[in-house]
């Protein structure tokens, strides 16, 4: 009986330690994440400009992609540059990234969205 209760204590240790560990390395994994994304999004947030652009022009049509588009360009700009600030000011409450897709290059022909 004192074997099985050793046994059991020290599988529970394993488990905590384990636990502890996975639980570290995720919080250093997330807010790194969220430091390298919001670092990536203040030197890029410009190429929202000719991003929504081009979007807009394949959408709507020329006139009104140069028009509308570099519009809705210059407010996802400022949007990505200042979520990507927010993102390196607050890097160490890991949190999942605001803006959609979390970096320009992944899914340009997709629209950014800001949320969860």
């Amino acid at each position: 009986m004192l074997f099985a209760l050793f046994l059991s204590v020290s599988h529970a240790a394993v488990a905590q330690n384990y636990t502890h560990t996975t639980m570290t390395e995720s919080y250093v994994t997330t807010a790194g994440e969220k430091l390298v994304s919001g670092l990536a999004n203040v030197v890029t947030g410009f190429v929202e400009l000719p991003k929504n652009i081009i979007i807009t022009i394949r959408q709507e049509g020329v006139p009104y992609g140069v028009t509308i588009g570099f519009v809705t360009g210059i407010m996802h700009t400022v949007g990505r540059t200042g979520v990507g600030a927010l993102d390196i000011a607050t890097f160490l409450i890991p949190t999942k990234p605001s803006v959609q897709p979390p970096y320009i290059w992944k899914d340009f022909s997709r629209e950014t969205t800001y949320g969860n």
